[in-house]
Parts: C-alpha cells; sequence; structure tokens
C-alpha cells in the first residue's frame, strides 16, 4: 500500500518515535544486502551486532563519543534500508556519492535544529536534491513531477519531514515506510569511519 499524502506519515511524531523524529537519516541503497553495505563503506561485519530499533536508538545515543557514523541496516525487498538516529551517513556527499555506484540511493535527513537533506543518487550522479538552506533542486527531474505537483498543491508550506521527504523516497524506492517496517526489522548495527 503507497501513502498518498503527507499526512500518510503523520505516525513518525514524537510520541511514537521520541529519539527518531527530532533526529534521523533515513537512506535507501538498492541492490545491497546489509553485509555487502557494510562492507562497501570499508567495515568489517564481524564488528556489526543485529539489533532491534530500540536496541538500535539506545547504542547510538549511549556512546555519543563513538568515532564513526552508528548505523543499522536491514533488507527490504531489493533494497537495504539504514536507520541512523542522529547520524549523518545519508547526507555526506563524499560517502554516499561512491556508495551509489552501480545503483540507486535515497536518503533524507533532520536534526533537532531543524536542518532537513534529502538525496536522490543515482550511479554517483545527484539527480534531486534538497540541502537546508538552500532549497530544492532548480530543475525537478520528470520521475518526481507528479509528487512534487501533490506536495506543493497545499495551502501551507509543509516541513520536508512532515511528509515530503517520506512520499518522495517512496516514489523513487516503491517502500511505503510503515511503523511496523520501522519496529519489527533487525538491523545489522555498528560504526563507520566518518572520513574514507
Amino acid at each position: 500500500m503507497s501513502a498518498t499524502h503527507d499526512d500518510d506519515y503523520a505516525w513518525f511524531s514524537c510520541e511514537r518515535f521520541p529519539d527518531l523524529a527530532d533526529a534521523y537519516c533515513f537512506t535507501y541503497v538498492r541492490g545491497l544486502t546489509p553485509d555487502e553495505l557494510v562492507v562497501r563503506l570499508g567495515a568489517q561485519t564481524e564488528d556489526f551486532a543485529l539489533l532491534t530499533l530500540g536496541e538500535l536508538v539506545e547504542a547510538a545515543y549511549s556512546e555519543p563519543d563513538r568515532h564513526g557514523m552508528f548505523f543499522g541496516a536491514t533488507a527490504v525487498g531489493d533494497w537495504v534500508f539504514i536507520v541512523g538516529p542522529n547520524g549523518l551517513l545519508g547526507i555526506i556527499e563524499e560517502i554516499i556519492t561512491p556508495l551509489s555506484a552501480g545503483t540507486r540511493l535515497v536518503s533524507h535527513f533532520l536534526n533537532i535544529k531543524g536542518d532537513e537533506y534529502f538525496y536522490w543518487i543515482e550511479d554517483g550522479e545527484i539527480r534531486f536534491c534538497f540541502l537546508s538552506q538552500d532549497g530544492f533542486s532548480e530543475e525537478v527531474p520528470d520521475e518526481l513531477v507528479e509528487t512534487m505537483e501533490r506536495i506543493n498543491s497545499g495551502n501551507e508550506p509543509t516541513d520536508l519531514h512532515d511528509g515530503p521527504a517520506f512520499l518522495l523516497a517512496e516514489r523513487l524506492t516503491g517502500i511505503t515506510l510503515t511503523p511496523e517496517l520501522l519496529e519489527e526489522s533487525i538491523y545489522l548495527s555498528g560504526a563507520v569511519p566518518e572520513s574514507r
């Protein structure tokens, strides 16, 4: 079932996901398994553990001085879905551009300061993005025209994290993010260096 309106993601709230709704990074990479993702990022799978969402969030916040970016990855169909509690993995272009080699990468990020980012990268080429202070890419690719029209059809301006980023990611991945997907998945979790 696909979402049709920004309101379809109203469940992603501070009440239900207090440690994610204020700071998160969700990234999707097509055609990789969680193990392959970890290796592509330059880490060893032996250094990673299988965690629930609650354990992943707790681990991310319990060691704030940990070196590197902590995240969890799970398979969703032909995609690997990455949850970065308060993480930057999905918005550092030096990491996500090569990570998208030969495939599609989609990510969105929000932190407590209100910084928001969205990326669609296809085989190393940024096709569309939203950069916190700069807004959306000037040109909307044909694949996103209908979705952007739906997002812009409301009377009130909508924050990216209040639905549009989820709708854009859904359009580009075919994955409807649900509370069950977040809460019931088991994540291969660990840290990778911030620079490579």
